[in-house]
């Protein structure tokens, strides 16, 4: 099972490779962006890194490469807040009925807005994890202009700003390997998720313990 889902990764991202060389290639990192923040079954991060390696090669431009992923993204995660909100009766009716039903969902509400707009950028760098947030957003009915659409903005442009760039500085070493550049994608985007969430953590026992000493000194 996990050798054919490895083997299946490897033939998508080969046939990607095969015309990254097009400037219809653009309108794909587009599209994949797109679809993956809704969808959670396309290799996106991969499709900007083959996009990145492509113009370190001089064939397409690492800017449009970049903007186009955001752009696709960012239109993908707002389909997906769309859907939630929508569609919040629905599954609220289904999933969160009677009086527990309706405290989880509002402590996901809570939860998203005391973490603030730094979790919309670490689900940004978790495959699936994206697709739950931003969908949750919406369910959740988070401000949209003022807090998603702003904080969602920052998300996708440093997550395809750091794909795009992975592959047009360090392009050499994946150009014959680009399963090895899905699994390094997911692997970093793991690692800086978890380094974000750390530094949330100690920066929030910090204010805590700072608080605490501060109520003390009014006693």
């Amino acid at each position: 099972m996990i050798s054919d889902t490895f083997q299946l990764v490897a033939s998508l991202l080969d046939w990607l490779d095969s015309f990254s060389s097009s400037p219809w290639f653009y309108l794909v990192i587009f599209v994949v962006a797109l679809l993956d923040s809704v969808i959670p079954i396309v290799p996106s991060e991969t499709t900007v890194i083959i996009g990145g390696i492509a113009a370190g090669q001089g064939n397409l431009s690492v800017g449009l490469v970049i903007g186009l992923g955001a752009l696709g993204a960012y239109i993908g995660d707002t389909l997906a807040y769309l859907l939630g909100r929508r569609s919040g009766t629905l599954i609220t009716r289904w999933f969160f009925r009677g009086d527990k039903g309706a405290d989880r969902l509002s402590r996901a509400g809570t939860q998203i807005r005391k973490r603030g707009g730094y979790l919309l950028i670490t689900a940004r760098f978790v495959p699936g994890g994206r697709t739950a947030l931003t969908f949750t957003c919406g369910l959740t009915r988070q401000p949209f202009w003022s807090w998603f659409t702003r904080w969602d903005l920052v998300a996708v442009v440093i997550w395809a700003g750091y794909a795009g760039s992975l592959g047009f500085f360090f392009g050499d070493r994946f150009e014959d390997d680009h399963a090895t550049a899905f699994w390094w994608a997911f692997g970093t985007a793991l690692c800086v998720t978890v380094a974000i969430e750390v530094v949330r953590f100690v920066r929030g026992r910090l204010s805590a313990q700072k608080a605490g000493r501060e109520e003390l000194a009014v006693e």
